[in-house]
């Protein structure tokens, strides 16, 4: 009779979550897997830039001779300075039309502003194959001869929106009272926008910036439609010469551009929290 009134002990419910020490193994595995997927891959790429072998297949010794063959690669070279050329004029056209037209669509109000800013988000969001046949298609009826003109103009037609969305961002939680107290001071409205506006929109600047180059350097659909002979980039020579077969001086020329990239990061936050301290 005791056994039958006793409490009955509630069945384990097996779809509560596990414990605080399990959470932690398991996030702490899967991130370890995550981060072991995508820098395995770049450390192979760097270790065997400095394989004697060519084929890359097994290791055969350390050796420094591909950084040496790829400094002396004319091809590469041009190419490397032809990106370069293309990806800086693309910046520097795409933060003074970014940064111009988000100041505009923030200051001025006009009929069909917001159809005109949904307009310039399309090459953000548009098919890079129909962007770059487009861009063919205009340049031809056009009759403007595929080359750094063309290459500039369809890198500057995708990179701009970036720097937009940035400015515009930044121009949210601006203090109208800062242009007004600019212009009580005496100030022209050019001035006031040099000298009040511009430093305080330079974080989202810079940043659009940044994007829109390496938006730019390594763009490959786009630019196959529009380059020329004499103005092809670097993507498409190193996409040529994959096709090919596996070179050593790709993974010295991958190499390069890692530790460039490694040293810029480290730079920008060292700078970064020297100008907060």
């Amino acid at each position: 009779m005791t056994d039958a009134l006793a409490p009955v002990p509630p069945a384990k419910r097996w779809w509560l979550p596990p414990g605080p020490a399990v959470q932690r193994a398991f996030f702490g595995g899967w991130t370890i897997a995550v981060f072991a997927f995508l820098y395995i891959p770049i450390l192979l790429l760097v270790v065997y830039s400095f394989n004697d072998s060519k084929l890359n297949l097994h290791w055969a010794g350390f050796t420094t001779k591909w950084y040496g063959l790829l400094l002396g690669n004319e091809v590469l070279l041009r190419a490397f300075k032809n990106s370069l050329i293309v990806a800086g004029a693309s910046t520097v056209l795409a933060v003074f039309i970014g940064t111009t037209a988000a100041w505009l669509l923030y200051r001025y109000r006009f009929p069909a502003q917001q159809t005109l800013g949904l307009l310039i988000f399309i090459p953000m969001v548009m098919p890079e194959v129909l962007m770059g046949v487009s861009l063919l298609v205009l340049f031809v009826n056009l009759g403007i001869p595929l080359g750094y003109t063309t290459l500039i103009i369809a890198h500057t037609t995708f990179c701009f929106p970036f720097v937009l969305v940035g400015v515009q961002a930044r121009l949210q939680g601006l203090d109208p009272s800062l242009e007004e107290a600019a212009q009580d001071l005496g100030a022209t409205p050019f001035k006031a926008f040099w000298l009040v506006i511009v430093p305080y929109l330079m974080p989202a600047i810079v940043a659009g910036a940044l994007m829109s180059f390496t938006l730019s350097f390594d763009e490959y659909i786009v630019t196959i439609f529009t380059s020329g002979s004499e103005s092809q980039t670097l993507p498409l020579k190193v996409y040529g010469m994959v096709r090919v077969g596996l070179n050593p001086q790709l993974n010295a020329l991958s190499t390069l551009f890692i530790a460039a990239t490694a040293v810029l990061v480290i730079a920008s936050q060292f700078f970064t929290r020297k100008k907060t301290t």
